[in-house]
């Protein structure tokens, strides 16, 4: 589907401090790839770390996921959501725990951001009713910049240089690759695929700044999860900084028509999230 240079990605990463996988997700790759899967042995390991099992908890139950009840343990969350929602949650939050240092940025602000538009997709999910899983749509929206820490911990010019691909006429990939021959959408990547997320996934965040993936041969599945993405980092920026997202005045017509709703549709999904928010 896609051609990719892998070493040569793998080259140009080789300077950074990739956070490594954590134990847990291997474990729970293993619990999961036998024939009859233990669920009660799941959820005793997410139980196990209470952090991790009360962070899951919290997602679950926000107003934004659209549960009928309230979870109040791991073991009813598997049994309701399945293994797989419950992989990729744990997934998620296990990686805003993996960046630690002194960064050039503000991780918990980075953080805090990259969590409000996950929610934003799930809420978009939620709304459009387009099928795509919503543990697929959070995964996204947590991984889609997890190059930027990266960046952030190396380099301590790193804020100056964000603040410039924000507001400069330049392409952000283009602004990040002159200054450092490298950029945070080629680290996403990269970090993504050393955590196991489908290929697919991985390819979304490689071009997740790149409209031209809307017209080129990936799925519509994708194409549907980048779509979202794009609508709910606008959400996102309207509702905390009233401002519009990138590419979204330019595309809007087209992620649109990808996500089956109107103009008006959208308007009132900006009002209902604006609410919730």
């Amino acid at each position: 589907m896609f051609d990719i240079d892998e070493q040569k990605i793998a080259k140009v990463v080789a300077g950074f401090h990739v956070p490594v996988r954590p134990e847990i997700l291997s474990k729970i790759d293993n619990l999961m790839n036998e024939e009859d899967p233990n669920i009660e042995a799941v959820a005793n390991l997410i139980s196990s770390d209470v952090g991790l099992s009360a962070t899951i908890l919290k997602i679950i139950n926000s107003p934004l996921y659209g549960m009928n009840r309230r979870i109040s343990e791991i073991k009813q969350a598997v049994m309701m959501l399945g293994l797989n929602t419950i992989n990729s949650l744990v997934t998620a939050t296990l990686l805003k725990q993996s960046f630690t240092g002194k960064a050039s940025i503000s991780l918990e602000r980075f953080w805090d951001d990259a969590n409000d538009i996950a929610n934003a997709m799930i809420f978009i999910g939620n709304k459009v009713k387009n099928n795509i899983p919503l543990e697929m749509l959070y995964t996204i929206g947590l991984f889609h910049n997890c190059g930027i820490p990266l960046l952030a911990l190396k380099y301590t010019d790193y804020k100056e240089v964000l603040i410039e691909a924000n507001t400069a006429n330049e392409d952000f990939i283009a602004v990040e690759e002159k200054h450092y021959r490298t950029n945070h959408a080629v680290l996403g990547y990269y970090i993504s695929s050393s955590w196991h997320l489908p290929k697919e996934i991985c390819y979304l965040i490689l071009r997740h700044h790149d409209n031209s993936y809307l017209t080129s041969s990936v799925d519509s599945e994708y194409k549907i999860a980048f779509a979202t993405l794009k609508a709910a980092e606008n959400i996102v920026e309207r509702a905390k900084r009233f401002n519009y997202a990138p590419m979204w005045q330019e595309s809007e017509g087209l992620l649109l028509d990808i996500l089956g709703i109107s103009s008006v549709d959208y308007a009132d999904l900006e009002a209902d999230f604006a609410e919730v928010f």
